[in-house]
């Protein structure tokens, strides 16, 4: 099976938008409390946004066969700022989604490994793959990918009451 990534066009917003809203699913799927399936149209102007920008948010896709079955959205984090303690470092969030059909086949890997190499062009030293709800197979395929625990995410919810 060949597979190629490049960078995501204008024209690939449809598939874009299919890779997110099916990878949300999956994700609430998991954990209700914690994920929810995003509004289409919403996704479609962040996709259309992003794409044309390019300066925050960089997004691959791979393809089989013409068809486009996954992405790699690497979200640039702001440059750290000179009044922290920690040693400054250029962050990126990841996001991997490829379909369900296609996963186990090689796509994933070959995604995270363009988004690094993009990633790095853009001063990229550090790339976060967040993982919030109990998900064997997404920690799996980023430890295989060489991806480790840093330090530790502790977090605490608040009812925030309604706004007006």
């Amino acid at each position: 099976m060949s597979i190629l990534v490049r960078p995501a066009e204008r024209g690939d917003v449809p598939a874009l938008v299919r890779l997110r809203l099916a990878n949300a699913e999956r994700h609430r799927q998991l954990a209700p409390d914690t994920y929810r399936v995003p509004d289409a149209e919403a996704v479609r102007r962040h996709f259309e946004e992003v794409v044309e920008d390019g300066s925050k948010v960089l997004i691959s896709v791979a393809e089989v066969a013409g068809e486009v079955v996954g992405m790699a959205e690497v979200v640039l984090l702001a440059e750290p700022p000179d009044h922290q303690i920690l040693v400054p470092r250029r962050g990126a969030d990841l996001h991997t989604v490829v379909l369900e059909e296609h996963r186990g086949c090689g796509v994933g890997a070959v995604l995270v490994a363009a988004a690094e190499r993009a990633a790095v062009d853009h001063g990229v030293s550090i790339i976060y793959a967040g993982i919030f709800a109990r998900n064997e197979d997404a920690v799996g395929f980023y430890s295989a990918s060489g991806f480790g625990p840093r330090g530790i995410l502790l977090s605490k919810e608040h009812e925030v009451p309604p706004a007006g």
